[in-house]
């Protein structure tokens, strides 16, 4: 399998960035005869890494460098290989990369801790816990199930190319049946009555949660919140004053860092982490009145927890106390590109779609003009330039849109033919992930200071692998 790692929300010069062409094979004994066993960009960012950092790169490996010079943040690593990393971000090549210190982070004692460490002794208490939510499907002997074809989709079954123009093993989605976090499905987490803080992660495919914390877990949906979540930061580290919210939207790739205080329950008292998000793509609007939320018997649920004693006084300073690290707002944008999303219908046969998702420019009356991953480029900011990127989404489902390199602020948004809103409260820090809603423009401003090659893309996975990606240049 070819891999390449890109650290999300990391802003890393371009051979360490995981360039979704530089992936390489393992360096087996066995590779068929006439096997490439390196992507198209991987040798130019080999000899431009070794003579940046004098560092090797040998047969079936790459080396990257990582500054750790961003405000502290919830990171993650996973892999970017052209076309394949649907399947091995399904197949488990994720995980968190937390990032701590410096000036935007906050003293030991501030915040519940401490977080797992290497090397921890059985039995240690944490009270920061990374939670990566993820959904997958299994077959009857607990290995992964992922569908060879677009029939669990919409029952098509063919003609594939070359009689028609549908690719044969492509799923424009995909959505599991069994939720699992950090590796387990429907795990039990036991915790005390005190502060918690929680990184959330949604590592799913295709899947937006909305996550609530609720007494009952198949309570009727939408289910009444019996604590809520206090959002102190998202991608790009703290937000610039904490947020109350009673439920959590988290697209796929996005994180929010929140704290959940449970000093109030009593102990012995079961709660449960759910998901009201639909079992399909998300478009929006409200769960119970615009779509159908997840099934409450299996990807309605998230984890139990369950409170214990207390074992030793919570000195952590409450949510509605904090003092977060100052923000500073990116600064005048001198440009304004404007961007649109798009899918395909198949052009051969009627009424099957969609056949591929795509990104794009607009023209001069607005129009979307759908280009593919291998057009030329047609972002190209200059080195130290800091612009507005317009996405104007023509489709139906909303998508998270990442841009690699940067982190970004959300401006706003604007639905046709309706005033502009303004970002969410917790979008107002700094973000390297977007949900850009159907029928609306999502305005992004992000500055690129760093020279080099890489990567805008929609994180829906199936959507990426199948032409929703361009390169961009800075420089």
């Amino acid at each position: 399998m070819p891999i390449v790692t890109h650290l999300h929300g990391g802003r890393n010069s371009e051979e360490s960035d995981g360039y979704t062409e530089a992936w390489y094979l393992p360096g087996a004994l066995d590779l068929p005869a006439g096997y490439a066993e390196v992507g198209s960009f991987y040798e130019e960012f080999k000899e431009k890494f070794e003579d940046r950092f004098g560092d090797a790169w040998g047969r079936g490996d790459a080396v990257f460098q990582y500054a750790n010079a961003d405000r502290a943040s919830t990171f993650w690593f996973h892999d970017h290989a052209l076309g394949v990393t649907r399947l091995n971000v399904y197949a488990g090549l994720a995980g968190f990369y937390l990032l701590r210190g410096g000036p935007a982070d906050l003293p030991a004692g501030v915040l519940p801790g401490p977080a797992p460490r290497p090397g921890d002794p059985p039995g240690q208490k944490y009270y920061e816990i990374p939670l990566a939510i993820q959904d997958r499907s299994f077959h009857v002997d607990g290995s992964l199930f992922y569908p060879a074809g677009r029939i669990a989709f919409d029952g098509f079954r063919g003609p594939y190319i070359p009689d028609s123009d549908i690719p044969p093993i492509w799923n424009p989605e995909f959505f599991g049946n069994t939720m699992v976090t950090n590796g387990s499905t429907w795990p039990v987490l036991r915790v005390e009555p005190r502060r918690y803080r929680f990184r959330l992660l949604n590592g799913c495919n295709s899947r937006y949660l909305i996550l609530k914390i609720v007494t009952h877990p198949l309570a009727n949906r939408p289910a009444t919140p019996a604590l809520p979540f206090c959002q102190i930061g998202s991608e790009g580290g703290f937000l610039p004053a904490p947020v109350q919210r009673d439920q959590v939207l988290i697209a796929p790739a996005e994180r929010a860092d929140v704290i959940v205080d449970f000093a109030s329950v009593p102990v012995g008292t079961e709660l449960y982490l759910i998901n009201e998000g639909p079992d399909k793509a998300f478009q929006g609007g409200k769960a119970g009145t615009d779509y159908s939320p997840a099934d409450p018997a299996t990807t309605g649920q998230i984890m139990k927890l369950v409170i214990e004693a207390l074992t030793s006084p919570d000195t952590t300073v409450p949510p509605s106390q904090l003092s977060l690290p100052s923000f500073e707002p990116l600064g005048k944008a001198s440009r304004i590109r404007r961007l649109s999303l798009s899918e395909q219908k198949s052009a051969s046969l009627p009424n099957v779609g969609p056949r591929q998702m795509l990104l794009g420019t607009l023209d001069r009356n607005g129009a979307p003009v759908p280009m593919r991953w291998d057009d030329p480029v047609t972002e190209n900011p200059a080195l130290g330039a800091t612009e507005i990127w317009e996405i104007h989404n023509f489709t139906k489902d909303a998508h998270p849109i990442h841009v690699h390199e940067v982190q970004f602020q959300v401006l706003d948004r604007q639905q046709a033919g309706r005033a502009t809103r303004p970002a969410e409260p917790w979008e107002k820090g700094f973000k390297d992930t977007a949900v850009a809603y159907p029928s609306a423009v999502t305005r992004l401003k992000a500055t690129f200071d760093r020279a080099g090659r890489y990567v805008w893309h929609c994180h829906m996975l199936e959507h990426e692998d199948n032409e929703m990606m361009r390169p961009y240049t800075v420089g």
